[in-house]
């Protein structure tokens, strides 16, 4: 009777996690859809060009200098026996996100006057960068721990208030200003600080406060432990994402940039939100029976995970194959419709990556974090050498087809080395002491 009360409540959390991850997706893609569909009115593809390279640098900072940091605190958490516990991970992941941000900040200012001096440009740019990156990061903490913590109501509400303001502010600057890239990243940063300060005052209300203890230096050593072959990977999985968009500024032009990035944006926000979706509801779950050694129940949910991706993914690039026209025509501007025939490519780079993510799931519950390395270097690798070859020889169609290829070899080799459809339930001691050997050593 118990277990089956259990499995009830299990299932009912699991449904309430599903609903506010959805809302929280949905509702924030829509208000970023909505604001892309209003801002590519009223900027030229040049300008958003510009925004986009200059967001990129920010996704670098915070991919690099700060998520690795995040990632260790939401897989450490399931381990914390006591509030005390959690409020120290937390200190602990706080204080290390922020020294490594405060360094990114520096690096790229650094970056910034070199680029200003040679080009004979406004610094004004990367200083404006700079801030958006430490708001960022401020987000990215306050919503992955909650996430983390099953918290997803919190995570949701504050993501959705983030991603509504974000555009409504840059369009406003934009039209009462003008059409410049200053007032695009002004208008982000305040919707940062506005949604930042509100929901930490809402959730730190009724956070735990935690004094300095012996636990501290311990889970130092773990979330370093974690995070750092995360660093190289993170920039591994930066390159891939958001490298092409440098290629083509090279290559090409920043009005291209913007063509691409928008188009880019349209699609990945589409696959990227659903995969979230199921990343948010699967991935805590998971990692909570991994951690108790409830193997077989993590294998199932690990199973239903990548199923619902993989459905997920030929539904998406079917449906994009028949509406692309009206996709375009509904979430871009005219002067931006040229690049409709770019979105198949892109969408099957992007189910593509999707699957390599949740293959990849074992490997980050092993806490094997430097083998996971090894696949993310495998596309980093495959995209150095097709993207600009594809890019010099058909433009922003090659740019577009580059991304199936080398997402396709990432997600196959993290299928090898983390080999999702090996079930550890009924694994014998010997196995199990290798597991344990291989999360200590990463």
């Amino acid at each position: 009777m118990k277990a089956s009360m259990s499995v009830a409540s299990t299932k009912r959390r699991l449904f309430g996690d599903a609903f506010w991850a959805l809302f929280g997706q949905l509702a924030s893609a829509i208000a970023l859809l909505a604001g892309t569909r209003i801002l590519t009115e009223l900027v030229t593809p040049d300008v958003y060009g510009q925004v986009a390279l200059l967001n990129g640098f920010v996704a670098l900072g915070v991919a690099l200098f700060s998520y690795p940091f995040i990632c260790a605190g939401m897989r450490l958490q399931p381990e914390c026996q006591s509030t005390e516990e959690r409020a120290g991970l937390y200190a602990v992941v706080s204080s290390l996100a922020a020294r490594s941000t405060t360094l990114a900040i520096g690096l790229l200012m650094l970056g910034g006057a070199v680029y200003s001096y040679l080009t004979h440009s406004d610094i004004g740019l990367f200083m404006l960068a700079g801030i958006l990156l430490a708001v960022t990061v401020r987000r990215e903490l306050g919503i992955q721990l909650l996430i983390g913590e099953r918290k997803h109501r919190g995570a949701s509400l504050w993501q959705t208030s983030d991603s509504i303001l974000r555009p409504l502010l840059a369009i406003s600057l934009v039209w009462w200003g003008a059409a410049r890239v200053e007032w695009v990243l002004l208008g982000y940063i305040i919707a940062s600080l506005i949604s930042n300060m509100l929901w930490s005052f809402v959730q730190g209300a009724h956070a735990p406060h935690s004094k300095r203890s012996s636990l501290t230096k311990q889970f130092k050593t773990d979330v370093w432990a974690y995070a750092l072959p995360l660093i190289p990977l993170e920039l591994i999985f930066w390159v891939n994402g958001l490298g092409d968009r440098y290629v083509i500024g090279y290559l090409l032009t920043a009005a291209e940039v913007g063509l691409y990035a928008a188009t880019y944006m349209i699609v990945n926000e589409a696959f990227n939100r659903s995969a979230m979706v199921l990343l948010r509801i699967f991935q805590p779950v998971y990692f909570q029976h991994f951690a108790q050694g409830q193997r077989q129940e993590s294998f199932r949910i690990l199973w239903t995970w990548i199923a619902c991706v993989v459905a997920l993914g030929i539904i998406g690039v079917s449906l994009l194959l028949v509406t692309k026209d009206w996709v375009a025509a509904w979430a871009l501007a005219k002067s931006y419709h040229s690049a409709v025939e770019l979105m198949p490519a892109i969408a099957v780079g992007c189910a593509l990556h999707a699957l390599g993510t949740v293959l990849a799931q074992p490997l980050l519950a092993n806490k094997r974090t430097r083998v996971l390395l090894l696949g993310r270097v495998s596309g980093a690798v495959t995209a150095a050498i097709c993207l600009p070859l594809m890019v010099k020889n058909y433009g922003l169609v090659g740019a577009a087809m580059a991304n199936p290829i080398y997402f396709g070899v990432e997600a196959l080799v993290l299928a090898m080395l983390a080999k999702p459809w090996r079930r550890l339930d009924g694994v014998n001691e010997e196995q199990m002491a290798e597991v344990a050997s291989c999360s200590a050593t990463a």
